[in-house]
């Protein structure tokens, strides 16, 4: 009696609820929402519990993927039936795919190709020989599997395959590695991300040629599948470019993309992405294509980035890195002989990469220990490379084995890149020591440098209104560092983001956008005279830009650090935080500055905009209790005196006699050196003495300043604390009631802490001091891209 198998039925989408005896994992709908859950909770407590190595976020989705699959969860039969059935693989697969589709969209977005055709000969050559040496130890690789696991395989798409595999370089994935080592801007990093740019578009080529090999028709079809692929290519530059184009003029900057524009180029990428699975070249490659020809200039690419980046990436790709995973059974890899192979496969792998990149590196006269850190670099694997293993292995190129195998030589050669380029690139060259690093000084004519860090937009105006009043008179010269903080994340667009950095050494804007509220801003503050305005911007991990900010600090030879205060205020005059992140980061730059420090509590210091020199008109009132902080408050508020537009209160809270012995010799000194240097006849500095001692009597005695534009405080004042209870242990006793809405809810606020060379942490400023200073002499750390000084006529 003849069996015949009963294939399982197709499964409806929706259940009728559990308390109808239906089970919710039979049907479609939940089971694949469980799946997405599932699949996000892993990848996410993965990431968060690599993330003290410093690893890539693509390694803890290809592990979670792993152990989803049949290698650990899926060895369980019950487990594999419910969650992972074979009947709901179609809908899991079709949903990875089109979020793959869209996120190649995404990266042939932030591939430009401008990049690529100004990469210089020395970055070609390493691109060109990193690719050549593992392309063929690839094919010798595949020989060897040829003659043992996998027997039968086609030569020539096989040859190809794994060819491709080793010598492919993730670019996206390299990005975050450099990012979070500091050494995106670097020389070496530079280098580095040239040299991926040319190799991400050859692993496309060699790819596309690799699918098309890999057709089970005849060599002809074959041919004919890769010349209609470049007919397709053809017909994009010649038609679909100028329609994108059109739709991204039509987007002006400072307007909503119409909605219209949005839609019709995500139908454009759907379409492109059939027209290619149609050739045979699989979809992905129509919509990368699409991705490539979007003009990247003006906000049109930027707003199809914002819409789609965070549900595709976010949502749907890790469902890629579990379909992947669901077919990697590292239990085939089994015996001496199987292990070998591994061994060989991540050998030639990793021989080929850094050796191809060393010899050309140092042909081109690259020091021998960058070098080396530059093959290692090279050596990350990441998407593309799960993406080519899983086309081989739809297309019968790759047996089960030969793909675990290929699988964990892409997750072992990308773990090892982080701890080894820390092992061995030590830059030598160390910062210079300076002198002055307080505003306090006794030559008060000597050069004030500002190292001014903003987040956003918002802070732009009060921060510009901050060095205007602080330039003064006396011609001292005055050189504002303007550092943007900007997170680097696992998004698109921050990769955007680095591109256009990179690629035109520009910090917060392309050269061609001019339109940009920043470039507005720094452009009109060039009227300014004396002062020496330097742009920056930092790429940075939130947990480690405080250490980006010393270091830059050390780099510029700061005397102040203005940092903007974590709350912003709102429209009903509250201060709202922005992330505690951001809260930690000025604790720590506080514990580790290596020179004085300024939390700036904006609360709209001349308004939404820039005031003209001619028009500036504040009141600015100095509280001084007594001590160093409030020295270099006072030494702060005597500079800005000197600008005619200011007029400057000095309220002395004398000390009892048995307070502040120690101190109270050098606040006299302070006191009367300042009245001494200030004795404007106009009267615009006042100098007020007040008795109060207890927090009844100190805030009296502000409250009775009125209505004031700017307070300065030192952080730590031999003062009773104004409130009970302050969730801002950084701003100080008094600093903390100055914020609250209790008192104002218009007067800005500076927090100042002086210098103290007991404060540093060695570590800290000893790996600040060692880091890598470039030949640019405004270039700051890693993750810092300059732009030239744009100087006040």
């Amino acid at each position: 009696m003849a069996t015949s198998s009963v294939c399982p039925a197709p499964m409806t989408a929706t259940s009728n609820g559990s308390w109808d005896g239906d089970n919710p994992l039979h049907h479609s709908l939940p089971l694949i929402i469980l799946q997405i859950c599932l699949v996000l909770v892993v990848t996410r407590s993965l990431a968060f519990l690599l993330r003290p190595l410093r690893q890539p976020r693509v390694i803890a989705e290809i592990i979670g993927g792993i152990l989803l699959g049949p290698s650990a969860l899926g060895r369980s039969k019950r487990f594999m039936d419910n969650v992972f059935p074979k009947q709901s693989m179609t809908v899991l697969d079709t949903l990875a795919n089109i979020g793959l589709l869209f996120f190649l969209f995404l990266v042939g977005l932030e591939l430009d190709l401008r990049s690529v055709r100004r990469t210089g000969k020395g970055a070609l050559a390493i691109a060109v020989a990193g690719i050549t040496l593992p392309f063929a130890l690839g094919i010798g690789t595949s020989v060897v599997l040829r003659h043992t696991i996998v027997e039968g395989a086609r030569q020539g798409p096989f040859l190809v395959f794994m060819g491709v595999a080793l010598s492919i370089t993730a670019f996206p994935v390299l990005a975050r590695i450099l990012a979070e080592l500091k050494l995106l801007t670097t020389d070496l990093g530079r280098m580095a991300m040239s040299a991926a740019a040319v190799n991400d578009v050859a692993a496309w080529i060699l790819l596309a040629l690799a699918i098309a090999l890999s057709g089970s028709g005849s060599p002809l079809t074959s041919l004919w599948v890769l010349l209609t692929g470049i007919g397709f290519v053809a017909c994009v530059a010649i038609f679909l470019r100028p329609v994108l184009a059109w739709m991204a003029r039509r987007s002006l900057e400072g307007e909503p993309v119409k909605e219209s524009y949005v839609c019709a180029t995500l139908a454009i990428v759907l379409a492109a992405g059939f027209a290619t699975d149609a050739i045979g070249i699989h979809a992905l490659f129509g919509a990368f294509m699409v991705g490539v020809v979007v003009p990247k200039e003006g906000p049109f690419a930027g707003v199809i980035i914002e819409k789609v980046e965070d549900l595709v990436s976010g949502l749907f790709l890790p469902l890629y890195f579990v379909s992947s995973g669901l077919k990697t059974n590292v239990a085939t890899i089994r015996g001496a002989r199987s292990w070998g192979l591994l061994v060989l496969v991540i050998t030639n792998a990793c021989l080929g990469k850094i050796a191809g990149t060393v010899i050309a590196s140092l042909i081109a006269k690259i020091p021998i220990r960058e070098a080396f850190t530059l093959g290692f670099l090279m050596n990350t694997k990441g998407l593309v490379e799960l993406i080519v293993l899983n086309i081989g292995k739809d297309r019968k190129v790759l047996n089960d084995e030969t793909f675990a195998i290929m699988v964990l030589m892409a997750l072992f050669t990308t773990f090892i890149t982080t701890p080894i380029v820390m092992g061995i690139y030590k830059p030598a060259r160390r910062a210079a020591p300076y002198k002055h690093r307080t505003v306090e000084r006794s030559h008060m004519g000597s050069e004030l440098r500002v190292l001014a860090c903003f987040h956003g937009v918002r802070n732009i105006p009060t921060f510009i209104n901050l060095v205007e009043i602080s330039r003064g008179i006396r011609h001292r010269p005055l050189t504002v560092y303007a550092l943007h903080l900007m997170e680097l994340s696992e998004r698109s667009s921050a990769i955007s983001m680095v591109h256009k950095a990179r690629l035109n050494g520009l910090p917060f804007w392309n050269r061609h956008d001019k339109a940009d509220h920043m470039v507005v801003a720094f452009e009109a503050y060039q009227q300014l005279s004396a002062v020496n305005i330097r742009p920056m911007t930092a790429i940075y991990d939130l947990d480690t830009i405080h250490e980006d900010i010393v270091a830059s600090a050390l780099q510029k030879r700061a005397a102040l650090i203005l940092l903007p205060f974590h709350k912003m205020q709102q429209l009903d005059g509250t201060l709202e935080s922005v992330g505690h992140a951001y809260h930690l980061i000025n604790q720590r730059v506080l514990r580790h500055a290596p020179c004085s420090v300024a939390i700036v509590v904006d609360r709209g210091l001349g308004g939404t905009a820039q005031v003209s020199s001619r028009e500036v008109c504040y009141t600015v009132v100095v509280l001084f209790f007594g001590g160093p902080d409030d020295r270099e408050a006072l030494s702060y508020g005597a500079l800005m005196a000197e600008h005619p537009g200011i007029s400057l209160t000095v309220l002395r809270f004398l000390p009892a006699p048995f307070e502040n012995l120690d101190q109270s010799a050098e606040d006299e000194a302070c006191i009367s050196k300042f009245r001494s240097n200030s004795q404007p006849s106009d009267g615009s500095l006042t100098y007020e003495e007040s008795a109060a001692a207890d927090m009844a009597g100190i805030i009296a005695a502000i409250k009775n300043l009125g209505r004031r534009n700017l307070f300065l405080v030192g952080r730590s004042p031999p003062a009773f604390a104004v409130v009970e209870k302050s969730d801002c242990p950084e701003l100080g006793p008094v600093g903390s009631y100055l914020v609250s809405t209790e008192f104002s809810t218009t007067a800005s606020v500076l927090i100042i802490q002086r210098y103290d060379p007991s404060r540093e942490t060695p570590r800290l400023v000893e790996e600040a001091e060692a880091a890598e200073v470039t030949d640019m002499p405004d270039t700051p750390l890693a993750l810092v891209t300059p732009e030239p000084s744009l100087h006040a006529q």
